[in-house]
């Protein structure tokens, strides 16, 4: 099972972006679905989750302005991205994780929010 994410892109400080990520295999059993980006010299940080089908959680710094959601049938997970910043450039990561502990992560996809 791999997961591929795709979306990520240039924009002007302001614009918008949807990521996606989406499994190539089944994955049955999935409980957490969630983002994380890591800019040059910095460590990989926790952006966006959702566990379960409902409940999301958020960084301070995207909240009101990033939105998590799932596809279940599917096996997919979106981080649509309003009012972008220069901040939020970076490599941008999905991971989903299972009931039976299992993680899987995501190849990663560029977003690089600049003028």
């Amino acid at each position: 099972v791999q997961l591929q994410a795709s979306g990520g892109g240039l924009v002007q400080p302001g614009g918008s972006l949807r990521l996606s990520c989406a499994a190539s295999g089944s994955i049955s059993g999935i409980n957490f679905v969630g983002w994380y980006r890591q800019a040059p010299g910095k460590q990989r940080e926790f952006v966006a989750s959702m566990s379960g089908s409902s409940y999301t959680n958020y960084v301070d710094s995207v909240k009101g302005r990033f939105t998590i959601s799932r596809d279940i049938p599917k096996n997919t997970v979106y981080l649509q991205m309003n009012s972008l910043k220069p901040e939020d450039s970076g490599v941008y990561y999905c991971l989903f994780r299972t009931n039976w502990g299992n993680a899987y992560w995501g190849q990663g996809t560029q977003v690089t929010v600049s003028s």
